[in-house]
């Protein structure tokens, strides 16, 4: 063999064997495989329930009180079934009862319950110090005023509505119908709705205290029947209220 063909050998063989280390060493590199992140936990629903006041009287009503975490479904029994994950309902029962919520989610279920006490009715309770029913009624119950114009319980109303409440669970056989009243100005119509609207926001006052809804009537006599006459100030405060009767 020529000089010169050995020579183009060698230099062919070289080259190849260069290409052949450079893609073995490229075949060497791999890619490390994609991460993934482990799902967190789903989270266990928690619950909670309360009752205020927790000890009524017959015929009168207690507010339920809940709220959950990681939840989508609730229900609380007996009596009051399918409800918002937190919230509040008023519940009137007849006897003693513990009520159980059960709150649903991804992550499972979980319960918690409240005890309501209700003490026997007092029906025929007697007037304490020889005074008369209708002596206690006229001290104790107190009418809840209002602004102009507006059927929003203030600062003095819930105050009189408290007294007023605290009569009502002494006595339980006692019924009220609360009447709305307005001052003189503004149409006949739209006074009997104010009216309405004023006597109504008491008597929802007073189940927010506990009192039975089936204890209480209301009634709106607008402006038709005024305690007051005089065209003042001072006197149209006294004929915007919630004024208390008792009931036959």
């Amino acid at each position: 063999m020529q000089a010169g063909t050995i020579r183009k050998f060698t230099l062919l063989l070289g080259v190849a064997t260069v290409f052949a280390f450079i893609g073995g060493c490229k075949k060497q590199v791999a890619t490390a495989p994609p991460t993934h992140a482990a799902p967190a936990p789903t989270a266990q629903p928690t619950v909670t329930l309360s009752a205020s006041p927790a000890q009524i009287n017959s015929g009168d009503s207690t507010t339920l009180t809940w709220s959950s975490t990681d939840t989508t479904d609730a229900d609380i029994e007996p009596g009051v079934g399918k409800v918002a994950v937190q919230g509040s309902t008023p519940v009137n029962p007849t006897s003693s009862t513990t009520y159980t919520i059960t709150a649903s989610g991804p992550g499972g279920t979980a319960t918690a319950t409240t005890r309501v006490t209700v003490n026997a009715a007092a029906a025929g309770v007697p007037p304490a110090n020889n005074q008369s029913m209708s002596e206690l009624f006229e001290q104790n119950v107190k009418d809840a005023y209002f602004d102009f114009n507006k059927a929003d319980i203030r600062p003095d109303a819930r105050d009189a509505l408290a007294k007023t409440a605290e009569f009502l669970r002494s006595y339980p056989q006692v019924r009220v119908t609360i009447e709305g009243h307005c001052d003189e100005r503004g149409s006949t119509e739209y006074n009997i709705g104010l009216g309405e609207r004023r006597a109504q926001a008491a008597k929802n006052y007073l189940i927010s205290l506990g009192i039975g809804a089936n204890r209480m009537d209301t009634v709106s006599w607008g402006k038709e029947r005024p305690f007051c006459t005089e065209h003042t100030e001072g006197c149209w405060q006294q004929n915007r209220r919630g004024h208390f009767v008792a009931a036959q």
